[in-house]
C-alpha cells in the first residue's frame, strides 16, 4: 500500500477543513447562543432579579431617619435598578428577534419582546418554574425557525434597527415605563401579602398561647415586650408551654420592633 505524500495529506486536510468548517461554526454558534439564552432566562425568570439587600445600610440609623433611608433605598433598588435590568433584557430579546426572525417590522419585534418580558415577570412572582419555561420559549423557538429556514443572520436589519432607534424610542420607552410600573406593583403586592401572612401567623401563635395559659393575648404581648419572656401565671404545664413560648418570642419581638 502506497502512503500518501505530504502534499496529498495537506490536500486531504484542507478539503476536510473546508467541508467541516461551516458545521464547526454552526456547532459553536448554537452552543454559544444556547448558553447565552440559558443565562438570559434564568436571570430574567427569577422573582428577585438582584439579591442585594440595600435596606440593611439603613440599620445603623434610628427613628424617622431609618424609615426615610429604607424608603429611599427601596425606591433605588426596585424602581430604578431593577427596571434598568428589565429594560436591558428587553433590548436583548428585541435584538435576537431582529437578527434571527423573518420579521422586518422593528416596532412589532419590540412589542413582542416587551410582552414576553412582562409575562415572564408576572409569572416569576407566581412560580419561577413556569416563568423560566416562558422566558426560554421564544429565543429557542426563533433559533429553531432560523435553523430550519436556513436563513442568514440579518446584520443589515440590526443596523437598520439601530438607525431607527430615535423613531422607536417613544413607543419603546412607553413600554419600558409600563414594565417598570408592573414590576413595582408586583413587588408592593408581594410585600403586602408577606406582611399580612406574617401577622396572621403571629396572631395564631398568640391565640394558641392564650388558650394554653388561660391569659389574654394583650397580657401575653405586654409580658414579651417588657422583658422578652412570658410570665406563666397559670402555673401548670410549664414545660409543655416552654417550646411554644420560645417559638413565639422572636416573632412577637419582631412585631414590637416594627411598631416602633
Amino acid at each position: 500500500m502506497e502512503l500518501p505524500t505530504w502534499d496529498e495529506v495537506l490536500k486531504i486536510a484542507e478539503d476536510f477543513g473546508n467541508e467541516t468548517y461551516p458545521t464547526l461554526i454552526a456547532i459553536i454558534a448554537i452552543a454559544v447562543y444556547s448558553g447565552f439564552v440559558f443565562m438570559f432566562y434564568r436571570v430574567l425568570a427569577k422573582k428577585d432579579l438582584i439579591t442585594l439587600d440595600l435596606s440593611k445600610y439603613a440599620d445603623d440609623f434610628g427613628g424617622k431617619i431609618k424609615k426615610y433611608l429604607r424608603s429611599m433605598l427601596f425606591v433605588v433598588q426596585y424602581i430604578v435598578v431593577i427596571p434598568i435590568l428589565i429594560a436591558f433584557w428587553t433590548l436583548v430579546l428585541a435584538a435576537i428577534l431582529t437578527l434571527l426572525s423573518n420579521s422586518d417590522d422593528h416596532a412589532r419585534n419590540a412589542l413582542i419582546a416587551t410582552a414576553v418580558v412582562g409575562a415572564v415577570r408576572i409569572l416569576a412572582y407566581w412560580t419561577e418554574e413556569l416563568s423560566r419555561d416562558v422566558a426560554k420559549m421564544l429565543p429557542f423557538a426563533v433559533l429553531g425557525v432560523f435553523l430550519v429556514d436556513s436563513t442568514s443572520v440579518k446584520w443589515n436589519e440590526f443596523q437598520e434597527l439601530l438607525s431607527s432607534l430615535p423613531q422607536l424610542a417613544e413607543s419603546f420607552i412607553s413600554s419600558l415605563i409600563l414594565l417598570a410600573i408592573l414590576e413595582t406593583l408586583l413587588r408592593i403586592a408581594t410585600t403586602i401579602r408577606r406582611i399580612r401572612s406574617k401577622r396572621w401567623k403571629r396572631k395564631r401563635m398568640q391565640k394558641e398561647l392564650s388558650r394554653k395559659t388561660g391569659r389574654k393575648v394583650a397580657d401575653i404581648k405586654e409580658d414579651i415586650r417588657d422583658d422578652g419572656s412570658l410570665n406563666l401565671s397559670a402555673g401548670a404545664d410549664v414545660e409543655e408551654l416552654q417550646n411554644v413560648v420560645e417559638d413565639a418570642v422572636e416573632d412577637l419581638l419582631e412585631e414590637a420592633n416594627e411598631g416602633l
